[in-house]
């Protein structure tokens, strides 16, 4: 059973999933939407490049590092990134980023999730945008936020993994940003850490 969260919205990741999540899956999914052809006929849709990116802090909030269409692997092997999906063509998630939760460094306080814009248009020019967190054990929906709420923003803080108590848990930040790539979001990451 996959929670649907909402801003600001926070959940146990071992509680919703009924067991203890050793590998976690943060999916994204977008569409670019469709501009209308005269009389209905010849609606197009624009390629827009959409990049999901996440960043591991330490318990002081400083960055240790970062994975990226750039960086497809952290440096301690715990965190990987499908690839760069440079259209949001086809169904399902459209890039992919795996962390093994088991292999993460235990200086490693939090991981933020981050969307960009990296070809610059506006969430205006995209629909059905989504992350989800999926237990890889099983394929199954831990949790779902959808990214829909359309509007000039180009860049978006999805979500936070912390631990907290020696458990993991999700924050939905569903924060508008700016930016075409996660170091314009750092600032205002720091503002959730």
């Amino acid at each position: 059973m996959s929670v649907n969260l909402s801003k600001g919205q926070k959940i146990s990741l071992d509680k919703e999933a009924g067991s203890t999540l050793t590998r976690v899956v943060m999916g994204l999914g977008w569409d670019a939407v469709k501009s209308k052809g005269f009389l209905g006929f010849g609606a197009k849709s624009a390629d827009i490049d959409l990049d999901a990116s996440c960043v591991v802090f330490d318990d002081a909030n400083k960055p240790l590092d970062v994975v990226w269409f750039r960086q497809l692997k952290s440096r301690d092997g715990s965190i990987s990134h499908s690839g760069d999906n440079r259209t949001g063509a086809g169904d399902g998630d459209d890039e992919q980023i795996t962390v093994n939760l088991q292999q993460v460094p235990p200086n490693v306080k939090s991981i933020v999730f981050t969307v960009n814009s990296f070809t610059g248009q506006s969430f205006a020019q995209v629909e059905n945008a989504y992350c989800r967190l999926i237990n890889a054990a099983d394929g199954k929906e831990v949790a779902r936020f959808n990214l829909s709420v359309q509007g000039q923003h180009s860049a978006q803080l999805m979500a936070k993994l912390y631990r907290h108590n020696g458990e993991w848990k999700m924050h939905a930040l569903g924060e508008n940003g700016t930016g075409r790539t996660f170091d314009e979001l750092l600032p205002q990451i720091a503002q959730h850490l």
